[in-house]
């Protein structure tokens, strides 16, 4: 049967190797912590769809598929908004979202806001952590959570990414690369100065 979802829908990813393979994240409304939510699958090209886990996330930003093995995907979930959540990070399966495993975590009130994967060596990523919370009042974005990080082992391993960066605390940081030249990088850094950074060596360094 067709998705059908009376909730918002955050996120919809094809798998570059079959069309027919979509991934969409399902999440409640932005002011409330209910709602459906999690990760469904089709493989028939919208006909069928299977929830394929991630409920307790609560809000998804980013889903990727690995471009030479389709059961490799990384979810980006920045996590709930109200409240701390040990289910924030960046999850990553190996098994075509049968299961699901942390591969970068930093704490309950930090969670992944970006995922990126270089085109020509799938094993290079980054990610942005972001720290942030919604208030009844305000709402706060930014903390020593945040952070810009670089796997070339395809998310084993991991190591963050700071000369040439401001100070932290850093609020969200959006970020992408250049299809044509991977190791050119583009940031915005919110921060008290919030400001683009450029990274022409693959993000070992950066300047504004």
């Amino acid at each position: 049967m067709g998705l059908k979802l009376s909730e918002h829908i955050g996120m919809i990813t094809v798998d570059p190797n079959n069309s027919d393979i979509v991934y969409v994240a399902a999440y409640g409304p932005l002011w409330t912590s209910g709602g459906e939510r999690g990760i469904y699958k089709t493989t028939d090209g919208g006909d069928n769809w299977k929830k394929i886990g991630l409920d307790s996330t609560e809000r998804i930003s980013r889903i990727i598929v690995h471009p030479k093995n389709p059961e490799i995907i990384f979810v980006a979930v920045p996590g709930p908004l109200w409240n701390d959540s040990e289910h924030r990070g960046l999850y990553k399966s190996t098994d075509g979202g049968a299961t699901w495993s942390k591969a970068l975590y930093k704490d309950a009130k930090t969670g992944c806001a970006e995922i990126l994967m270089d085109p020509g060596n799938p094993d290079i990523l980054y990610a942005s952590m972001w720290e942030f919370r919604r208030l009844p009042y305000s709402f706060n974005s930014g903390g020593l959570g945040s952070g810009l990080y670089k796997s070339t082992d395809g998310g084993k391993t991991w190591k963050e990414l700071s000369k040439g960066l401001p100070a932290k605390p850093f609020g969200r940081i959006a970020m992408n690369l250049a299809p044509s030249n991977p190791k050119k990088l583009v940031a915005i850094v919110e921060n008290k100065e919030t400001g683009l950074f450029i990274s022409e060596d693959a993000g070992e360094s950066w300047k504004s």
